[in-house]
């Protein structure tokens, strides 16, 4: 049957609450992102090998990746008013204290603790996706809030180089970080659930009821079903898997990018702020278009099995072109590879992140099972940087690196096509 989309709903205030998402989301990884950025012109301070800068970005993930599954269970315990704050402050504190460090133990120390602030927030992203959104425009809502992961890597390029001209790279990081305290304030005070705000019609909580949002509460015998029992689901090891392999593409972009324009296509500190910000702006575009064409398909009647898995599959093979790039010549063919290779993972992306609402027994798991794919899909950001410069220390080139990381695009594609069967409410055992 097909699910009819009112377009004449009175009330817009959903859209409203994931536009504040995305905000979080861009600063979220600006803050990530800075790093990578930086790294290259902290060299009179920092004297790394590749190896040791690869041990930097990871230790972000090492901890990041820990805690995402008591993050999930936390978004789900305390509400993503609370959590989002929490985190946010957290985070914001210690992107600040980078710019204290002096040597490489202090530099892994903050990043380790940076990393837990950031873990709950892509689950709160996805909780919040879940409660404001009926099931028919919830990849376009994902698309848009996980683009701000996109849109602060972008923004890192050129507004952290521009900071490091003119003010050093330890100002650009406490201002980075008063940045997200801000926010932090914004999101207590606007945030609520739908049935809670204020400022709701009623004509749009309706909406919401019966398109499939996922209210607090909203199925009291599944949501006895224990944490731990989620992991006994082929659907839950396949979305695990699955995520993990689009993450070994993104966190490229995330982590080396930068010193790859630099040092293997030979862009300076302008280039780079100039050019090195496409590949990100077209990963924006292939997420919103990859939201926006699988709720039409939705809405339209083709089952959410389908478009979920044909467009994640699909975005998958397209990513596998990052491979391609390190052959090419010319920069600018690599920049266009790159790009296209980027935005294949974020159209796979904007329905990735749509499933955990889509498949949780009850809305308290969602946030649960956000933070177990998400988990999987972090061990990514903790081997994908150890294994690129390893490898670029070995050969003094990126090909066998992103060789690599192409064929691993490639088991994406396997895993959501084949792996994942049915994209549906997880069916509850009797005895749960």
């Amino acid at each position: 049957m097909a699910t009819t989309l009112r377009t004449n709903v009175r009330g817009r205030l959903r859209w409203y609450m994931i536009s504040y998402v995305f905000a979080g989301l861009v600063i979220n990884y600006l803050d990530r992102a800075s790093l990578g950025v930086a790294l290259p012109f902290m060299g009179e301070t920092f004297k790394l090998s590749k190896t040791e800068e690869g041990m930097i970005l990871a230790a972000f993930f090492w901890s990041y990746d820990f805690f995402q599954l008591a993050a999930g269970w936390f978004v789900d315990r305390f509400g993503p008013r609370k959590t989002f704050t929490f985190a946010s402050v957290w985070w914001s504190l210690f992107t600040s204290l980078t710019a204290l460090a002096g040597s490489f133990t202090a530099l892994f120390g903050v990043r380790l603790l940076l990393g837990v602030g950031e873990s709950p927030a892509a689950t709160t992203s996805a909780k919040v996706t879940g409660r404001w959104f009926p099931r028919h425009e919830r990849a376009l809502a994902t698309g848009i809030w996980d683009s701000g992961s996109r849109v602060g890597g972008v923004i890192a390029l050129p507004v952290v180089t521009a900071l490091i001209g003119w003010l050093g790279w330890r100002a650009t990081f406490a201002i980075i970080g008063v940045i997200g305290l801000a926010w932090a304030v914004g999101w207590w005070r606007t945030y609520r659930d739908p049935q809670d705000h204020p400022k709701i019609t009623e004509e749009e909580l309706n909406y919401l009821r019966e398109g499939g949002a996922r209210f607090e509460g909203d199925d009291e015998g599944a949501a006895k079903l224990r944490w731990r029992d989620l992991f006994r689901y082929r659907t839950i090891w396949a979305m695990m898997l699955g995520f993990f392999c689009l993450n070994m593409v993104v966190y490229f972009f995330l982590t080396f990018f930068p010193t790859y324009l630099v040092e293997e296509r030979g862009f300076d500190l302008l280039k780079l702020g100039l050019f090195g910000a496409l590949p990100g702006l077209v990963a924006i575009g292939g997420e919103w278009l990859g939201g926006w064409l699988s709720d039409r398909r939705i809405t339209r009647g083709d089952s959410l099995t389908r478009v979920r898995k044909m467009f994640i599959s699909g975005g998958f093979l397209v990513s596998t072109v990052i491979g391609i790039a390190v052959w090419v010549p010319e920069a600018w063919m690599a920049l266009a590879l790159l790009s296209i290779a980027y935005a294949g993972s974020t159209f796979a992306a904007s329905n990735i992140w749509a499933l955990p609402a889509d498949v949780a027994p009850a809305d308290r798991h969602v946030a649960s099972i956000g933070g177990i794919q998400n988990f999987a899909s972090n061990f990514a950001g903790i081997i994908s940087p150890i294994m690129v410069g390893f490898l670029v220390d070995q050969t003094s080139s990126f090909a066998i690196p992103l060789t690599v990381i192409s064929c691993v695009a490639l088991l994406g594609a396997f895993t959501y096509a084949v792996i994942l069967k049915r994209v549906e409410p997880l069916g509850v055992p009797e005895e749960a």
